[in-house]
């Protein structure tokens, strides 16, 4: 009784640039809604609002990160993650050779 009206989770799918770039440019056109589209593609509402989101802020239509600076931000954040870690080893390594040696 207590799945009634519950949904399954959709699992994760990824789509191409190309796949997304089409279906933004469906959504530009003013044919149909943003809902029409992610209807008739089974796509979520949101998935497809963000992509054409993305696309404007790409254009330079509406302010926000480009896609290369999202990109580049996770590139750094990952460089940091690691740097950090091996700081943190060097403290470790530090702190045992010195204790070993008095």
């Amino acid at each position: 009784m207590e799945s009634m009206g519950k949904k399954k989770p959709r699992p994760r799918r990824s789509f191409t640039p190309e796949f997304k770039a089409e279906i933004v440019e469906l959504c530009r056109r003013g044919d149909r809604s943003v809902g029409q589209v992610a209807k008739d593609f089974d796509l979520t509402e949101t998935a497809v609002r963000d992509w054409v989101r993305q696309a404007e802020v790409d254009a330079g239509e509406r302010d926000g990160l480009t896609s290369d600076e999202h990109e580049e931000l996770a590139r750094l954040r990952r460089e940091n993650r690691r740097l950090r870690e091996d700081v943190d080893i060097l403290k470790r390594a530090t702190a045992f050779f010195a204790k070993e040696t008095r």
